[in-house]
């Protein structure tokens, strides 16, 4: 339940309290937000346009439906339930996953480094733990994507294609718009691995 929350309010949150703590300038300050926000709006857009490109279903649908499916191998149980309520649009790819990509990528593009110890704090009052800790930008958004894999609302690849598009909207952002004075000669690259 932790993950089931407003994820640009939460990722505004971290980056706060990241900007209060790492950053000590107004300037640097501003353009930190600005690169996040740019970032996380962007894979919110890459996020539908996918999703009303392909409208794939939900998985309470592909489970509900599974004798129904044209498969003999697989088993439907109409009985399945996610364990929250599923948005009524179509599921790939994740939304969630889409906007965290961006906004890990983008923080750990403009420190230099995927390593920060920072805290996240969910928007759900129901999530029985309402802080966590993290030590990497990357290991906060593979929660995410096994988050929504457990609370039934996405398949695995929907997650893990949308954090791999969060990731390259963020390279973009990072490298064609706000650049900091100081890079001026930096060269594009994209550091995202097959995830």
């Amino acid at each position: 339940m932790f993950w089931a929350a407003n994820y640009q309010v939460l990722w505004n949150r971290v980056l706060r309290d990241i900007a209060a703590a790492h950053v000590h300038n107004m300037d640097d300050s501003a353009r930190l937000f600005a690169l996040v926000n740019l970032s996380m709006a962007d894979a919110g857009i890459t996020a539908w346009d996918t999703k009303f490109h392909y409208v794939s279903w939900r998985p309470v649908t592909a489970i509900q439906e599974g004798d129904h499916d044209g498969n003999p191998r697989t088993d439907g149980d109409a009985n399945w339930q996610p364990l929250i309520n599923n948005p009524n649009y179509p599921e790939y790819t994740s939304g969630a996953n889409n906007v965290s990509g961006a906004a890990t990528r983008a923080l750990a593009l403009f420190f230099g480094t995927d390593e920060m110890t920072f805290s996240v704090t969910t928007t759900n009052p129901a999530a029985l733990q309402q802080v966590r800790t993290y030590n990497r930008f990357s290991d906060a958004a593979a929660d995410v994507v096994e988050a929504r894999i457990y609370q039934g609302i996405h398949f695995r690849f929907a997650d893990v294609q949308a954090r791999k598009q969060g990731r390259h909207v963020a390279n973009w952002v990072f490298f064609h718009f706000l650049r900091s004075v100081d890079d001026d000669d930096c060269d594009e690259h994209d550091d995202d691995d097959d995830e």
